[in-house]
């Protein structure tokens, strides 16, 4: 069972940046495929990135440009860098894991992840 934690959520005014943190309690990090996804009230769960065992990346349309995504596998961490940031941002954010894919794998479908963490709140205001 792997245990995702996120963290590094908060309020910022709008242009501002943030980084949310997620840290895997699994020792075999490397071998997962990572995403973030985020939930604003009243919407459903949507892709924000996902990044490969590989490293190779890939972002949805609206954040593409301002959000990057990357991942230290010494320290079993994926993080999610957010600039320029807009109040349609304002969402709870989760990262989510994914065993057993190939090394190029860029899952965009939350379904496919195995594992979540509990989400951290960003607030954009304008």
């Amino acid at each position: 069972q792997v245990q995702l934690v996120e963290s590094g959520g908060g309020l910022v005014q709008a242009g501002g940046s943030l980084r949310v943190d997620c840290v895997a309690s699994e020792r075999t990090f490397s071998r997962y495929a990572m995403g973030w996804f985020r939930q604003a009230p009243g919407k459903e769960r949507e892709f924000v990135a996902t990044i490969a065992r590989s490293g190779s990346t890939y972002y949805a349309n609206s954040v593409k440009g301002r959000f990057t995504v990357s991942r230290d596998n010494a320290k079993n961490t994926v993080y999610l860098q957010m600039n320029s940031l807009k109040p349609e941002d304002t969402a709870v954010y989760y990262c989510a894991a994914k065993s057993g894919v190939p090394i190029d794998s860029l899952p965009t479908y939350p379904y496919v992840y195995e594992y979540w963490g509990q989400g951290t709140q960003v607030t954009v205001s304008s």
